[in-house]
């Protein structure tokens, strides 16, 4: 027998406002209406897509490695592209199918932890994702025609939409098949307990006898669980969460001392060997290679 509770016997908390607060997302509608022929959509540094195939078909071609390299779409479909990926869409040029597109911009780029925890591409038929059919229509009837604060407010709705797919994907994460990482930590209903309150509190003093009362489980079947799930050990996750808001906050130009202090570290100097050991540089020597000329040796 499981030793893990009834999911609906837990009392219900947010397991995404959190990550979504420190780390946001911002879409920006660039297309609306039929594609004919041939659309190629680059991979290009912190660009990610997410298309609404609302009407008719069409085939999609990927050229990158891991990916299919041609797969037929016949219904509405969601395709969402989290991280660069060079993609086309043919269609017959007498047929055009209906689409509504945005560029999805996330915080870190490939860096964000949801982009990490996702796979490449996800493909789902709109009768499948439950929830989404009053954003959806709302944000189709906003791009039927020019109106005032058209091209901001579709931007919000589709932004609504994302998070919407994101909240049903943590709730299933077999449909993005990703057996390990975060969306199936967030998943559990008792890491994800730990998970959520390490997100919204990275500076508190976390040691394992605190994350398994969290969870309400032994310190070794916690460990044991928190790494077959997550796919390293809780000290280790932690960590790198708070490496990837040390990166956050360097990007915003906040000094290192601020930083360390909200991390829960006992220094600057501390914080750096952390940095150094899982990011592979200095604070100092990380913030300077973003100012470097992208051609620089």
């Amino acid at each position: 027998m499981s030793d893990l509770p009834d999911p609906a016997s837990q009392p219900a908390f947010d397991r995404l406002s959190g990550l979504l607060e420190r780390f946001r997302v911002r879409a920006r509608l660039f297309h609306n209406g039929p594609l004919c022929g041939v659309s190629v959509f680059d991979a290009k540094p912190g660009r990610a897509f997410l298309h609404v195939l609302r009407r008719g078909e069409m085939e999609l071609r990927h050229r990158g490695p891991g990916l299919p390299r041609r797969v037929k779409v016949t219904e509405p479909t969601l395709l969402f592209y989290p991280r660069p990926v060079l993609h086309e869409f043919r269609n017959p040029p007498r047929d055009g199918s209906d689409f509504t597109c945005a560029e999805i911009e996330f915080d870190g780029g490939d860096q964000h932890p949801l982009v990490r925890a996702l796979p490449p591409v996800l493909l789902l038929p709109l009768t499948q994702v439950e929830g989404l059919d009053l954003s959806l229509q709302l944000l189709f009837s906003e791009t039927e025609r020019l109106r005032c604060g058209q091209r901001i407010l579709a931007d919000r709705l589709f932004e609504v939409v994302l998070i919407q797919l994101l909240r049903w994907l943590v709730d299933r994460p077999e449909v993005s098949e990703v057996r390990t990482g975060l969306m199936a930590g967030l998943a559990d209903p008792r890491l994800a307990r730990v998970l959520t309150a390490m997100q919204e509190s990275p500076g508190a003093a976390w040691t394992l006898d605190r994350m398994a009362d969290l969870a309400g489980m032994s310190r070794s079947a916690f460990a044991a669980r928190f790494k077959d799930v997550v796919g390293e050990p809780p000290a280790a996750y932690l960590a790198d969460w708070r490496m990837a808001l040390a990166q956050q906050a360097l990007r915003q130009g906040r000094p290192v001392k601020q930083i360390a202090d909200e991390l829960g570290y006992a220094n600057p100097s501390a914080l750096s060997r952390v940095f150094t050991q899982r990011v592979g540089q200095s604070p100092r020597a990380w913030k300077e290679g973003l100012s470097a000329p992208a051609n620089a040796p």
